[in-house]
């Protein structure tokens, strides 16, 4: 399935397409397992604080996970987040974009979602994708990547 077809909820509690959040716009799109876990909010945190350096190159910084909206809400206001969230909770658009697989925790084996990012150009094409990343200094990763893309175009 094409990620842009996907329909996931804004923090609005709105249904959208992945497309109606990033077609006119650079746009890093990050995929996240859980809300407030260690991980997953030093991330976060990162793309946070970096946000005002992404939006100078003209890029939007978005996450996603199968949380719930009001989830996501308590997450962003814990933590003073200022990036995008949207909730898919039937990890329709993690699985089509590739970052849905098998993970080991402690010894055991299941499927989940694996901490990955895109970064979609202003025509909803992937341009650059990371599937697997450690949480902490990622974000600062993307930027130079952002920078990167930004000179190239």
């Amino acid at each position: 399935m094409n990620p842009l077809e996907v329909r996931v909820v804004d923090e609005n509690g709105k249904e959208i397409s992945l497309g109606d959040a990033v077609l006119g716009k650079w746009t890093v799109l990050y995929v996240y397992p859980k809300d407030n876990t260690p991980g997953c909010t030093t991330e976060a945190k990162e793309f946070t604080e970096l946000l005002p350096e992404f939006e100078k190159l003209g890029f939007q910084v978005i996450g996603v996970s199968k949380d719930s909206v009001k989830s996501h809400i308590k997450f962003k206001e814990r933590h003073g987040l200022r990036i995008r969230l949207l909730s898919d909770p039937g990890a329709e658009l993690i699985k089509a974009l590739g970052a849905w697989g098998k993970k080991k925790r402690y010894g055991k084996e299941y499927e989940g979602v694996i901490r990955s990012t895109f970064i979609f150009n202003p025509n909803g094409e992937i341009v650059w994708k990371k599937i697997n990343v450690r949480a902490r200094g990622h974000a600062a990763k993307v930027l130079e990547e952002a920078k990167r893309l930004a000179e190239e175009s």
